[in-house]
């Protein structure tokens, strides 16, 4: 299959595809890991509340006495990201047997977060306080952990929401060049192509309008996705079975 092909494929399945809707709905969702982490790492204090692993990375240079870094807000997003996500394996555990009810539940738990990270970031006036930034943060970070339970339960191949490190390294080592089969290249671009647009339009509005205008956008794709797969999930789909 072409990459074009495949990318047509990933934008939109066709009849009778594993994973169905579920595969537009995962782009959608790393598009707005992008969204966030734009907006968090911009104006709370250069931090994550997707990307753990950055977070890791900047919690050592923090603890090293790297200038513009804080333990505390590294601290802060990591344990909300995995209070986060012990909530959406809970959610996933409730809804292990249909995929449909797992994402709209899981959906509906991150859209409620980021609303109430949305209200906070209006109530308050910019720059943030360190109250305001850790509130945002809790929040934040408790929504993308529990997308990145549901992302890992729903298991899409090349889809985690989250983490392109792998996807990244498949586009290279399963290459033509590298003697590998090529396969997934498309859905591989396409994934790292909605993040690259997600950071690119939450830098954007955090920048130049506000961050709870990246907050608004974030919201409206997680609950669009939710909304979604409620009206999709039609019992008998060969898609909802785990």
């Amino acid at each position: 299959m072409s990459v074009l092909g495949d990318a047509a494929r990933t934008l939109w399945p066709p009849a009778g595809d594993r994973h169905g809707p579920l595969v537009p709905m995962m782009v959608a969702l790393t598009f707005v890991t992008g969204v966030v982490d734009a907006a968090s790492y911009l104006t709370l204090g250069h931090v994550f509340v997707a990307n753990m692993t950055g977070n890791v990375v900047f919690l050592g240079f923090a603890l090293a006495g790297a200038g513009g870094l804080s333990v505390a807000s590294s601290l802060i997003a990591l344990g909300s990201f995995l209070a986060g996500a012990l909530l959406g394996g809970r959610i996933g555990a409730r809804s292990a047997d249909h995929r449909g009810h797992l994402l709209r539940a899981a959906n509906a738990t991150q859209a409620t977060l980021i609303a109430i990270a949305l209200v906070v970031a209006l109530a308050a006036t910019e720059p943030f306080d360190t109250t305001v930034r850790h509130a945002l943060l809790v929040a934040l970070a408790l929504a993308m952990g529990v997308q990145n339970a549901a992302a890992q339960r729903l298991a899409v191949p090349e889809l985690t929401t989250t983490v392109l490190t792998r996807t990244l390294t498949g586009i290279a080592s399963e290459s033509g060049l590298a003697g590998g089969p090529g396969s997934r290249l498309g859905r591989r671009v396409v994934a790292v192509a909605a993040m690259l647009l997600g950071a690119l339009t939450g830098g954007l509005l955090a920048l130049h309008a506000s961050v709870a205008a990246a907050l608004a956008v974030a919201g409206a794709v997680v609950s669009a996705v939710g909304l979604a797969v409620h009206v999709v999930s039609r019992p008998g789909a060969a898609w909802i079975r785990a």
